[in-house]
């Protein structure tokens, strides 16, 4: 059980440096090693409540830090609780920039609530590479 201080929780920094590491590792060691990674829960690649995320242009899930029943899946259609199709904004975003961060809702695996989260994601080739904390 988590205490609920500052410290029990990702930083927004803290997710941009993931998604940098998380795109270093994929540009050093290749897509399918970097995505096993991630989706191993590797230490490097998963802090908390930060974990990677990696979608290909058409909403499928490549990798998943938090849940490797989503790999594989295509999520354009999911929508938060406010009906927000977040994924497929995610990806519409990601086509036009090189990065960007993105708001929605989604439930905090450390306190299973439904929160207000920021999404942090660079585009590498068709991909967006993500990593996002809630806002507390």
């Amino acid at each position: 059980m988590t205490s609920g201080y500052a410290g029990d929780f990702a930083t927004a920094e803290q997710a941009q440096a993931m998604v940098k590491k998380a795109v270093a590792h994929i540009k050093a060691d290749g897509p399918a090693k970097a995505y096993a990674d991630f989706s191993a829960k590797k230490p490097e690649f998963i802090d908390r409540d930060l974990y990677v995320v990696v979608y290909d242009f058409t909403g499928s899930v490549l990798a998943h830090g938090q849940n490797e029943k989503m790999i594989s899946k295509n999520l354009i259609d999911l929508k938060d609780p406010d009906g927000k199709a977040f994924v497929r904004e995610r990806v519409e975003l990601a086509k036009t920039q090189a990065s960007f961060w993105q708001d929605y809702k989604f439930v905090d695996p450390v306190t299973k609530k439904v929160l207000p989260k920021t999404m942090y994601c660079e585009r590498l080739n068709d991909t967006a590479v993500c990593a996002g904390v809630y806002k507390r």
